[in-house]
C-alpha cells in the first residue's frame, strides 16, 4: 500500500489518505508505505527557491506520520536528477521497480514526473499493464474550502490562524531556541523568552500578537499558556525583528533551552505606543484577550 507526496503539514487531507491506506492494508494483510521527498520538490524546481516556506520540517513530518501509525516511511533525496525523471520513468523505474505496489493511493491533484505530466489516468493505464490497483481520494473539504498546504500557508500569512488550524487539524507549531534579549519586558512585569528559529525554511506567521501555548523539556510535562509577539517592537527600538513569548505564571531561567510554540489565534497588530506605561496597559489587555481565546481552544 503506497502513497507519495510532500505531505507538508500532514493536514486533514493527508490524514484522509493515510486512513484509507490503513483500511486497505488491513483488508489484504499488507503494510502501508509513504514515500516523501527532501528537500521539498519546489525547492529544486522553483525559480525562487528561497521563497518556499514549509509548514513542517522533515523531522516534524517524520514524527507526525509516525504518530498516525504508518508502517514504513521512505525519504527520497529530491535533487535535480530526480526532478528530471519522466513520469513514465518515475513510475516504472522508481515506484514499481523498488516497491512492487499492490495499491497506489493518491490525492485528487496528484502529479508526478518531469513537468508534472504524470496523473491519475496514467497511473490507471500502467496499473492495468503492470498489475497494481490505483485509488484516488477526492478533495477533502471543510465547508466549501479545499484542504491544502497552500491554503494553510496563505491563512497563516493572512493571520487567519483559526482557519489554518482548522485545515491542519491541530495548532500550527514551531520550535525556538531561547536567546538573551534586552530584558525590557522584565522591567514592566512581562518577562519574555526571545526565540531564535534554527530552521530557515519554516513558515513563521506575520508580525503581530498571538495567543499561544508552549511545551518542552524545560517545562516538564506541563503545557503552559502565553502570548507571543512577532515584529520589530516599535515602542522599544523598531529595528530588529524578534519573536518573543510571554509565558503566563512562569519566570524561570530557560536560556539556551528549546521549546515548541503552538499558535492558536491572532490578537492584534504591532502598534507604537507613547512610552512603556502605555505599552504595559496594552499588554494587560492582551493577556486578557489571550486567556479568553485559549479558554475556548482545546489542547491540540
Amino acid at each position: 500500500m503506497i502513497t507519495t507526496g510532500a505531505f507538508d503539514g500532514v493536514h486533514r487531507g493527508h490524514q484522509k489518505i493515510i486512513i484509507r491506506m490503513q483500511e486497505i492494508a488491513q483488508a489484504i494483510e499488507g503494510e502501508t508505505i509513504i514515500i516523501t521527498f527532501h528537500p521539498h520538490p519546489r525547492k529544486i524546481t522553483s525559480s525562487v527557491p528561497g521563497e518556499i516556506k514549509q509548514l513542517t520540517s522533515l523531522n516534524e513530518r517524520i514524527k507526525l506520520l509516525d504518530q498516525l501509525g504508518i508502517d514504513h516511511l521512505v525519504v527520497v533525496p529530491f535533487d535535480y536528477h530526480f526532478s528530471n525523471l519522466t513520469a513514465e520513468a518515475y513510475l516504472q523505474e522508481f515506484l514499481v521497480a523498488h516497491f512492487h505496489p499492490h495499491t497506489i493511493i493518491v490525492g485528487y491533484d496528484h502529479r508526478f514526473g518531469k513537468g508534472r505530466l504524470g496523473n491519475f489516468e496514467m497511473l490507471q493505464k500502467y496499473g492495468q499493464q503492470l498489475g497494481f490497483i490505483v485509488e484516488q481520494i477526492n478533495e477533502q473539504l471543510i465547508g466549501d474550502e479545499i484542504i491544502s498546504s497552500t491554503h494553510i500557508r496563505e491563512y497563516l500569512l493572512e493571520k487567519n490562524i483559526a482557519k489554518a488550524n482548522e485545515l491542519l487539524g491541530c495548532a500550527y507549531f514551531f520550535d525556538g531556541f531561547v536567546v538573551r534579549g534586552n530584558q525590557i519586558g522584565r522591567t514592566i512585569g512581562f518577562p519574555t523568552a526571545n526565540l531564535h528559529i534554527n530552521d530557515e525554511e519554516k513558515l513563521i506567521p506575520s508580525n503581530g500578537v498571538y495567543a499561544v501555548r508552549v511545551k518542552g523539556e524545560c517545562f516538564g510535562e506541563h503545557i503552559l499558556e502565553g502570548m507571543m509577539n512577532i515584529g520589530v517592537r516599535p515602542t522599544v527600538d523598531g529595528h530588529k525583528k524578534v519573536i518573543e513569548v510571554n509565558i503566563f505564571n512562569f519566570d524561570e531561567d530557560i536560556y539556551e533551552e528549546t521549546f515548541t510554540v503552538m499558535v492558536y489565534d491572532y490578537i492584534r497588530g504591532e502598534v507604537k505606543f507613547n512610552g512603556l506605561d502605555e505599552l504595559k496597559a496594552q499588554l494587560n489587555k492582551d493577556v486578557y484577550s489571550a486567556k479568553s481565546i485559549l479558554l475556548e481552544r482545546p489542547l491540540s
